[in-house]
């Protein structure tokens, strides 16, 4: 597995060029001629989307972190689960955020890509945000979410599309750890916790930067 010796230079990626919008400071996590592109090509409904996407970053920019976690775990939450075999005819497919709402659909690991990539607009710091791959311990499955801690020694919070409601990762017995990432690293999982920094690689993390790319590839065009 080749290692991630380039994580720290990818944590710039993770708000692939967000430019700021207004004079309010909220970013512009999609710009007017995108959604002209995708109303397009797509439909309105798909631009309607994006539209509300873009209006979400507006309306949490700027509050408590707490509230911007609810609101970008519950708009994201409102997309329909279907599975990557059906959504995009592959096995296991990142799409990006606005593929993701173009669809209209993702599996466990879009949702969290959405909601990582807003919160992270929206100013929460890398540091706080994890992308968590878990065990669904009742459907016996391998699973994905966001887990943000407020302070590095904080019992994580949950952001899930299973159970919508937010809560503390002690509150979540029907998930095991397994590990995280971010664009700071890949963490071992240790209880509730982060765990231990280790170096490495695997599918997951090369589909993280397969997407880090696409999200780099957007920006640049």
């Amino acid at each position: 597995m080749q290692r991630l010796i380039f994580w720290v230079g990818l944590i710039a990626l993770s708000l692939y060029h967000i430019k700021l919008a207004d004079a309010s400071g909220a970013p512009t996590v999609v710009s007017n001629a995108e959604i002209q592109k995708v109303n397009q090509k797509y439909g309105m409904l798909a631009a309607n989307r994006l539209r509300a996407w873009q209006s979400l970053v507006n309306d949490a920019y700027g509050k408590p972190e707490r509230l911007q976690l609810s609101m970008v775990n519950n708009f994201f939450n409102g997309a329909k689960y279907m599975s990557d075999e059906k959504n995009w005819g592959k096995q296991d497919y990142w799409a990006t955020p606005i593929e993701m709402l173009i669809k209209d659909a993702g599996d466990c690991e879009d949702y969290v890509i959405g909601k990582y990539f807003t919160l992270r607009a929206l100013g929460i710091p890398d540091q706080k945000l994890y992308l968590t791959y878990v065990k669904a311990i009742r459907f016996k499955q391998a699973h994905m979410v966001l887990t943000y801690f407020k302070t590095p020694k904080s019992i994580p919070l949950v952001l899930d599309n299973i159970n919508p409601q937010i809560r503390k990762a002690t509150q979540r017995p029907d998930l095991l750890p397994i590990y995280s990432f971010n664009g700071s690293g890949l963490w071992l999982a240790k209880q509730r916790g982060r765990g231990q920094a280790v170096e490495g690689g695997n599918k997951q993390l090369e589909q993280w930067q397969a997407l880090l790319k696409k999200l780099d590839k957007r920006s640049s065009s």
